[in-house]
């Protein structure tokens, strides 16, 4: 068995000021098949005003970056586009943009007036050897490095490290106590982005004792073992294929998945085995799922995939939110949702039972259901791929 390749697992979080209903710091993630790029920006002030100056800067930058305009072309772009406050004589929005080459795991910081990343190598605070450039007059620090299994990357808005001040003999927790919060975090805490963010930002919420004094983002980024996850649904438009589909199935490394009756009875005649049936997760809109050794999950096709988009669409991308049932519905949103990268394997060939008129449409079309999962996923940042046989 081949290595997984190495999942980059990315976890925003924000506190909006005491008061403002928007929150001045934005975070835009894109993913492409060769890299992930993760852009945190601190508009100035609080509120809309704030909220709409960091909105853009994200904006322009990850749409630079989707078109593959070069880094140094986006740089110019966005610190000529910027204007500073003639008060203050700060720019008018901060950020911080962090690239990452999936295959190698290098990534590239940039920041414009924002407080330095952290890094922790194997749970260790890392510092990370910076260089200034000045662009249109403006300067901003780079930094490079490699990301391996293990490590941890974060970027903070100064509302984080602010934290506290002007409390009695308090001045902030700063770069270095959060540095050590992460470690002991690291220490205590399952390695997974969002609960490394999560626990900082909860310390921070403590120190504003309840009144947030400025908008306060982390992102962090978890470089670890990708969640993969195929799924074969439905049977090929010509038998002929429907070894090779199930071969594909079998040599797949990941978790594998079939929803269909026809699609398991394919799956099971080339196994050579029978289908268990769980009539305990039989529900009044879900039929039951059945077993077979070789497989993590086994549903019913349509009927099932439309109520696990119902499912996603409830929940936005949140396994919390699902309801706490044992159905294959449930049992399919969860592993989607779980899941990093997703390979979906689907049959045309059409079932005639789907044709009947007193059928919900939503459930007449297999692809238009698909398809539709497939947008909600990669809304969540999954890497998502299909394919029609």
């Amino acid at each position: 068995m081949t290595d997984s390749p190495t999942f980059f697992e990315v976890f925003p979080f924000s506190l909006n000021r005491q008061g403002e209903e928007l929150c001045g710091d934005q975070v835009k993630i894109l993913r492409t098949a060769d890299r992930t790029i993760v852009v945190l920006s601190d508009g100035l002030g609080s509120g809309v005003k704030a909220n709409i100056l960091a909105r853009l800067t994200t904006e322009i930058i990850v749409t630079m970056i989707r078109a593959n305009a070069p880094l140094e072309e986006v740089m110019e772009t966005v610190v000529g586009t910027l204007p500073s406050c003639k008060v203050r004589k700060i720019a008018y929005a901060t950020f911080i943009i962090i690239e990452i080459q999936h295959r190698t795991g290098d990534f590239k910081m940039i920041s414009f007036d924002s407080p330095p990343v952290f890094l922790l190598k194997q749970g260790r605070l890392a510092t990370l050897k910076t260089l200034t450039d000045s662009v249109n007059g403006k300067q901003l620090t780079i930094a490079e490095g490699q990301l391996e299994r293990g490590d941890f990357l974060a970027a903070a808005s100064d509302g984080v490290l602010y934290a506290g001040m002007g409390a009695a003999s308090n001045f902030g927790w700063g770069w270095k106590e959060i540095g050590g919060h992460l470690e002991r975090l690291w220490a205590t805490e399952a390695h997974i982005a969002e609960r490394l963010v999560r626990g900082v930002m909860r310390k921070t919420e403590s120190l504003y004792a309840g009144n947030v004094g400025d908008d306060a983002t982390m992102v962090g980024i978890l470089a670890r073992h990708a969640n993969r996850l195929m799924i074969f649904t439905g049977p090929p438009k010509d038998r002929s294929r429907d070894e090779r589909c199930v071969e594909r199935l079998m040599q797949f490394e990941g978790r594998r998945i079939v929803c269909g009756g026809t699609t398991s009875n394919i799956v099971a005649e080339y196994l050579g085995q029978i289908i268990e049936t769980d009539l305990g997760t039989l529900r009044e809109d879900v039929p039951p799922v059945g077993y077979l050794p070789e497989l993590d999950l086994m549903t019913e096709g349509i009927l099932t995939l439309a109520r696990t988009l119902q499912l996603l669409r409830e929940c936005h991308g949140n396994p919390n939110l699902l309801p706490v049932d044992r159905n294959g519905a449930v049992l399919l949103a969860r592993e989607l949702l779980r899941a990093d990268s997703i390979f979906i394997l689907a049959g045309e060939k059409v079932n005639a039972i789907y044709q009947n008129p007193l059928l919900p449409q939503s459930v007449s079309i297999r692809r238009s259901v698909l398809d539709q999962i497939v947008k909600i996923l990669e809304d969540c940042h999954k890497a998502v791929r299909i394919e029609w046989v």
